[in-house]
């Protein structure tokens, strides 16, 4: 993979040297997920030409590209910064997927589980992750649990994978369709998509 992003390339189009320094090199979170820049389109500049269209030959007075897009988004006008995409391609447990898909701001393309056999793959959180939940936030957690206690739902996150696994590879054993088979899966188990 590196070898694609190394090679000299000559564009015509726009070049951010902030996302070329980020193409293709992949950032590691949890315990087997990644994200990385796979491309971009549109650069600083991009948001300001496309908001001086508004103005049919442009704007009367001259003022910086970084003033104007302040004052853009100072007046929340954001259409302009849509002018500017990222594509990234990212591994993370189904349950992150999800609530990140919440943000519907982009296009996404991710991997199928009715088309190919899911990997051996489940976030299985670290012990200093392992906490109680929140008292005052519904969302989040709280104070922290005694070690015994973290080990022991450590050993049980980690035997619940192992065995819908297990299940999951019994199932396509005996030629279930996929999209069956993967029903026992949980929602710790690593996804991959590209995000646009």
């Amino acid at each position: 993979m590196e070898s694609l992003y190394t090679e000299l390339r000559e564009t015509l189009r726009p070049v951010s040297l902030g996302a070329e320094k980020w193409l293709g090199k992949p950032i590691t979170c949890l315990d087997h997920g990644f994200v990385y820049l796979v491309d971009y389109m549109g650069n600083d500049l991009a948001v300001p030409q496309a908001a001086r269209t508004s103005y049919g030959k442009g704007t009367k007075q001259t003022s910086s590209e970084e003033g104007l897009i302040r004052y853009l988004k100072r007046h929340v006008h954001t259409t302009p910064f849509e002018m500017v995409e990222f594509k990234f391609h990212c591994k993370m447990p189904i349950f992150v997927a999800r609530q990140w898909i919440r943000h519907r701001t982009a296009s996404v393309n991710e991997y199928s589980g009715r088309y190919s056999e899911m990997i051996n793959e489940f976030y299985i959180p670290e012990l200093s992750q392992i906490k109680a939940q929140s008292k005052g936030n519904r969302q989040g957690r709280g104070t922290d649990l005694t070690e015994e206690t973290k080990v022991d739902i450590q050993k049980i996150l980690r035997e619940d994978s192992e065995r819908a696994y297990g299940s999951y590879r019994k199932l396509l054993d005996v030629d279930l369709a996929k999209e069956l088979a993967r029903i026992g899966l949980s929602v710790s188990n690593y996804t991959e998509w590209y995000w646009k």
